[in-house]
């Protein structure tokens, strides 16, 4: 099946218009049943999809043709996009993929799987702008190495996700061309900075999608769209071509429908990379040796793992709802077998100052190169110093106006000790 929890009630309307008569393969409609087993490896699209493709039940242009049109009916309700791949580019790859199987010649294990790429990842011939205006309209010569990865492995690009400038946000908000909506209501926000991949993801526009996580940028989105999202380790995903906002905290992470999605997508684009300083040399584990089926589960599958609830997250001044959440999943997972005990984190109030003030200065230092000369759009001046300052108070939001001036000051000589410095510490 497409999915293994029902769509937005927002987007019922607009069900994925089938075009097989094949009943291996189920494409998505409101009728589709909720089930809490998400992680089963059963209820991958991306495996689902390849059985398919390989036993000849769905042909890949059929299964393009669906996601397309979901895309075309329901993009203009939540915004998810800043720029749609050629329909017929997209078809001519779904196509080939197609005559390779009536070939019997091998595919990759992404076949056919459309994927959509956060608009701050690099992607050759196709707009990446950040959400900025300092960047409307650039086109790089190159795939970063994740998108790089995907398409080695058949997948399609579909298009870029929106974004809140540079990763600077929490709701998508921020971005300079367009503000995304919640699939699930769309009066509400999807979250940020990867609002719009979690949101295509959510509104099943795509399959899976890459997002990138400076200080919860994956995880906060996917949580307010309900999808899974995944922040992988610093080093396991190599950030060449990603657009740097903090370069310490950065990392290129995965959005899926299910657990066993998000593994096999952090599988592909997982490994050592010649082009970034940090990427980690370890060896990548094979994380979908790790899936477990459903039926093959006991009734307390978690029987014995010890879990640590903080006891910060729960204290005074969290929002009543926020408290509500964790405890309610605080007793789910006593129910499946866990021990929970109680831990303190004297420092965990300390987590968002700093937080903000090492990603400040990082920006600050990043985004310096935006200025009209080396990277972006230029202003017209006669003098070079108006030119640096209008192509960059025109090209930049008052987010990253705001961001930038918080780093510039804490790494300001007479603050770097006080600020910066003791961040890091």
């Amino acid at each position: 099946m497409l999915s293994t929890i029902q769509p937005p009630r927002y987007l019922s309307r607009f069900p994925l218009r089938g075009r097989t008569k094949s009943r291996s393969f189920h494409i998505l409609s409101s009728a589709q049943p909720v089930t809490k087993t998400c992680f089963a490896a059963d209820k991958s699209q991306i495996l689902s999809i390849r059985d398919s493709l390989l036993n000849r039940h769905l042909s890949a242009v059929e299964l393009t043709h669906s996601y397309l049109d979901r895309l075309k009916q329901t993009e203009p309700h939540i915004n998810c996009f800043l720029h749609v791949s050629d329909p017929d580019k997209v078809l001519k790859q779904a196509q080939d993929i197609d005559d390779k199987i009536k070939r019997n010649e091998e595919v990759g294990p992404l076949a056919g799987v459309l994927v959509a790429i956060k608009d701050n990842i690099c992607t050759a011939d196709m707009p990446s702008t950040g959400g900025s205006y300092i960047l409307e309209g650039y086109r790089p010569p190159f795939d970063a190495t994740a998108v790089k990865r995907l398409k080695d492995l058949g997948a399609i690009v579909v298009g870029k996700t929106n974004l809140d400038e540079f990763g600077m946000g929490s709701t998508t908000e921020a971005s300079a061309f367009k503000v995304t909506a919640n699939p699930w209501d769309l009066s509400r926000v999807p979250g940020g900075s990867s609002g719009g991949s979690a949101a295509s993801v959510s509104a099943r526009q795509c399959v899976v999608s890459l997002g990138s996580d400076t200080g919860g940028s994956v995880r906060q989105p996917a949580s307010f769209c309900g999808v899974v999202g995944l922040k992988p380790t610093y080093g396991r995903v190599s950030r060449f071509g990603l657009m740097a906002y903090a370069s310490s905290l950065d990392v290129i992470g995965c959005f899926g429908s299910s657990v066993a999605d998000t593994g096999i997508l952090l599988h592909a684009i997982s490994g050592h990379d010649s082009l970034d300083a940090t990427s980690s040399k370890r060896e990548v584990p094979d994380f979908t040796s790790q899936f477990t089926y459903a039926s093959s589960l006991k009734s307390r599958p978690l029987e014995g793992l010890r879990v640590g609830l903080i006891r910060e997250t729960v204290d005074a001044g969290v929002d009543s709802g926020v408290k509500s959440a964790i405890e309610g999943a605080a007793a789910h997972l006593e129910q499946l077998g866990c021990v929970l005990k109680e831990v303190s984190l004297p420092s965990f109030s300390l987590g968002l100052p700093a937080y903000y003030i090492l990603a400040s200065s990082e920006s600050s230092s990043n985004l310096s190169r935006y200025d009209g000369v080396r990277y972006g759009n230029q202003a017209s001046s006669d003098e070079l110093n108006v030119l640096y300052e209008e192509s960059r108070a025109k090209g930049f939001g008052s987010e990253v106006k705001m961001r930038i001036l918080m780093g510039t000051y804490a790494l300001s000589a007479g603050y770097y000790d006080a600020y910066y410095k003791r961040a890091q510490q």
